[in-house]
């Protein structure tokens, strides 16, 4: 423990908890539960992950220069659409599969996460990485869920209800009409999850950010107001990120003469 409270964690600390993950994932085995593999295989990801992403951030704390945390802040974003690309059972093809979860969390998360350092808390430089990189970091893991679900209801529901939207479309409505209910929808889904987390957030749970600054020695009050902040630029990044990627996904689907073009998306695959 050092002279501010601050509990330094050993390889014995971390050995217990990795201990309780073996317990899980042999009842998972005794079981036939399937979770096994998975489980240990999503264990060791966490640990080389987090213990490289630690590596790179002490490096970039030493060297806090723009360059550098602009690079580091457009590998995550590459990461970030990469695995909005690889959670949609129907996808669309070519560099529209790609490309439209990344540009929605460019124009959102990064847009957001530039307001808050800039106006909000501007530290100096506005660009320090130990704020830059966790914010951005916060909200693209959000706004990237919240992408992700909205694609993939939106295009699941677009083939199920393939008939309903032609029909529409024979009746003389317009591309935006005849899918206006499934991009609502779609929308809905992918903003859900933020909007139960902060209804619940203080009450059933302690959220992750609030949690590590009280660990750290942070008064209590501090650690809830950067809390607020946090879920307030949260829901707002997956929101807009949301949205934008469900309307270009929904204009997509559409060709310049508003017929439904469903061979625009990848066959159904597992995830």
């Amino acid at each position: 423990m050092s002279g501010s409270g601050f509990i330094v964690l050993g390889p014995l600390e971390l050995g217990l908890a990795a201990v309780l993950i073996l317990a899980l994932a042999l009842l998972s085995w005794r079981l036939a539960l399937g979770l096994t593999r998975p489980l240990l295989v999503g264990a060791l990801r966490t640990t080389l992950q987090l213990l490289l992403i630690g590596l790179v951030l002490k490096v970039l704390f030493a060297n806090a220069t723009l360059w550098w945390v602009g690079a580091m802040a457009a590998v995550m974003l590459v990461a970030a659409g990469r695995e909005v690309l690889s959670r949609q059972r129907r996808r669309f093809r070519g560099a529209w599969g790609y490309g439209l979860g990344t540009l929605s969390m460019f124009v959102s998360a990064f847009t957001i996460t530039l307001l808050a350092l800039i106006v909000v808390l501007g530290p100096e430089p506005w660009y320090a990485p130990q704020y830059a990189i966790p914010l951005l970091g916060m909200l693209l893991g959000n706004t990237m869920s919240g992408v992700a679900l909205g694609l993939d209801h939106l295009t699941r529901s677009a083939h199920e209800g393939r008939g309903r939207i032609e029909g529409r479309l024979a009746l003389g409505q317009p591309w935006n009409e005849a899918i206006a209910d499934l991009r609502r929808e779609a929308i809905r889904v992918g903003t859900v999850p933020i909007v139960n987390a902060m209804a619940a957030a203080g009450i059933v749970s302690l959220p992750g950010m609030m949690t590590g600054q009280i660990l750290a020695g942070a008064p209590p009050m501090e650690a809830v107001k950067y809390q607020i902040l946090i879920m307030f630029l949260i829901a707002s990044g997956t929101g807009f990120g949301t949205l934008t990627a469900v309307w270009l996904g929904s204009r997509r689907l559409f060709d310049e003469r508003e017929r439904l073009r469903l061979d625009r998306l990848s066959a159904a695959r597992a995830v």
